[in-house]
């Protein structure tokens, strides 16, 4: 009887079986490396002129893991860039090493860098500092606000996203998903963009 089990189990696994499973799985991964929760593709969308912030999104007050709250109308003036998040996200994980090399390029430029999770900050408090130190991350970090996140996620849901916003408060720049071949050098050309307008 378990020479039959045996006979059977090595008729099943075989090499084209296995190859076929290895390369399904090879493709989940790579499709699950650009977004989080979302069937949309990876993109990078130049926003229609003008795109304003609208005031519901510059005045909220989103939650900081310092406790203080943070404003985007306090970054007026100042080319900012918001990336949504959160700690469970695979490619969001595979993100945040790059902003922080973009936020150490840029920063002296005048550049500031807002991480907002799309988490709950009461469960997920020690979550998002683990991550913090995990990363070493140096820009303002916290929550962002239900209606802040829907707003500038118009309806696409999946994670990470982030927004290249000129001086005078337009989004240049819309980012959904992670490609750690395409995203980040699109994020630097992005920023350089804003940078060099005038404002």
């Amino acid at each position: 009887m378990s020479e039959t089990k045996q006979v059977n189990q090595i008729k099943f696994w075989t090499p084209l079986r296995v190859a076929c499973t290895v390369l399904s799985l090879g493709l989940l991964a790579a499709f699950g490396v650009s977004s989080c929760n979302s069937n949309d593709p990876l993109s990078a969308t130049r926003a229609a002129r003008p795109n304003a912030l609208p005031a519901t999104v510059l005045e909220a007050e989103n939650q900081a893991t310092s406790g203080g709250p943070i404003k985007l109308a306090n970054y007026s003036g100042k080319v900012l860039l918001v990336n949504l998040w959160a700690t469970w996200c695979g490619p969001c994980r595979m993100e945040t090493p790059e902003l922080v090399k973009i936020h150490k390029e840029f920063q002296s430029r005048g550049v500031e860098m807002i991480g907002l999770s799309t988490e709950d900050p009461a469960a997920s408090a020690a979550s998002v500092s683990d991550f913090i130190r995990e990363y070493n991350i140096d820009y303002q970090i916290g929550w962002a606000k239900r209606e802040v996140a829907q707003t500038l996620m118009q309806g696409r849901s999946s994670i990470p996203q982030s927004f290249v916003i000129a001086r005078d408060g337009r989004v240049v720049r819309r980012f959904i998903g992670f490609r750690p071949d395409l995203t980040p050098g699109q994020i630097k050309a992005a920023l350089e963009e804003a940078l060099a307008e005038k404002g």
